[in-house]
């Protein structure tokens, strides 16, 4: 009799052990079935702002809204850049110290970043390069190389493709062929002690203005004239305080748009990689328009009552300026001019 009821209470213990073991492991089925269903976080998304002192029409503009696009199709949305045009974030130096704080990430800056990285300089020193071909060709050599390279350790910004210029230009209100026209005629420049320094040289009274204040300054004759390439100059409505286009073709310059470190480093692999593949496809892009639009501008300006004035002595304006290059370069950036203008 107790034989039987040991034999009983051992298999009454055996059914419950099983029947507990069955119910653990169907929760942990169902557990595991409802951690599959459920769906996985959604991407943190990234939004960027780029600021630039083009206009909406201006090919700065069109090209940084084709990179926004594209860099979204490449990440799926998770990266949006946000383009702000007419400095609405600010002047161009002020943008590079907002990507520099975290309150902005994309700028398009040129020979400005001299203020920090002396190569920069480079970009846009007066008579350096010979034309378009010479520029693009140094550009992506280990020449232009050494400058983005500065650019990011000095800076803290990352170049991630550029737009070369239009030479730049004088503008005013009578023809300037040579230096000696230049008498007592007081001309905006943007900071940049290279620029300062070749126009007082050449015999000019430079002053540094913000391009957003160049229209008005000129239209209460506060100054004469400015330099810019012809986009800039159509941009910003100079047709209508300027008459003449004065050829000098002082510089051939270009531009970066660039991205600040940390808010690329701060990207997955993946996601670097996709902006990188972006920039190239708004290079290619950007050349393009570059193309077809300089010319198309040229006879804008022309079609709104400016006059070209070809019969300037640029000889003259190289060696009248040569010798203010020469005392605002340190010898790093002497250096890296002389291997420009020797770059075959």
């Amino acid at each position: 009799m107790k034989k039987g009821l040991k034999l009983l209470s051992l298999s009454l213990v055996i059914v419950l052990l099983v029947a507990s073991l069955a119910g653990c492991g169907s929760n942990n089925q169902g557990n595991q079935q409802t951690q599959e269903n459920t769906p996985a976080a959604p991407a943190e998304k990234i939004t960027w702002k780029l600021g630039h002192l083009g206009n909406e029409e201006h090919i700065w503009n069109k090209t940084a809204l084709k990179f926004a696009e594209v860099v979204s199709e490449k990440t799926n949305g998770q990266i949006e850049v946000k383009v702000y045009p007419n400095e609405q974030l600010g002047n161009e130096v002020d943008t590079i110290n907002m990507v520099k704080a975290g309150t902005a990430d994309m700028v398009i800056s040129g020979e400005s970043m001299q203020n920090w990285a002396p190569k920069a300089a480079l970009i846009a020193v007066p008579y350096a390069f010979k034309d378009t071909d010479h520029m693009r060709s140094v550009i992506e050599s280990d020449l232009g190389k050494e400058i983005a390279g500065q650019i990011e350790e000095k800076v803290g910004l990352k170049p991630l493709y550029y737009h070369v210029r239009a030479p730049r230009n004088l503008t005013s209100s009578k023809p300037i062929s040579t230096p000696a026209d230049l008498k007592g005629f007081k001309m905006r420049v943007p900071n940049v002690p290279v620029f300062v320094e070749a126009w007082k040289a050449a015999g000019a009274s430079p002053q540094v203005l913000a391009f957003s204040e160049v229209f008005t300054a000129i239209q209460q004759g506060v100054i004469d004239g400015q330099e810019n390439p012809v986009d800039l100059i159509n941009s910003a409505g100079f047709y209508e305080v300027q008459k003449y286009v004065n050829e000098t073709e002082h510089v051939n310059g270009f531009v970066y748009v660039l991205v600040g470190n940390k808010q690329f480093e701060g990207l997955s692999p993946e996601l670097q990689q996709a902006v990188l593949e972006a920039a190239k496809e708004a290079q290619t892009y950007g050349d393009g328009l570059f193309e077809q639009e300089v010319t198309a501008i040229t006879d804008q300006l022309k079609e709104k009552g400016m006059e070209f004035n070809t019969n300037v002595d640029k000889e003259a304006f190289q060696k009248a300026m040569e010798p203010g290059i020469k005392a605002i370069l340190n010898e790093e950036q002497m250096d890296l001019y002389q291997r420009i203008v020797n770059f075959q």
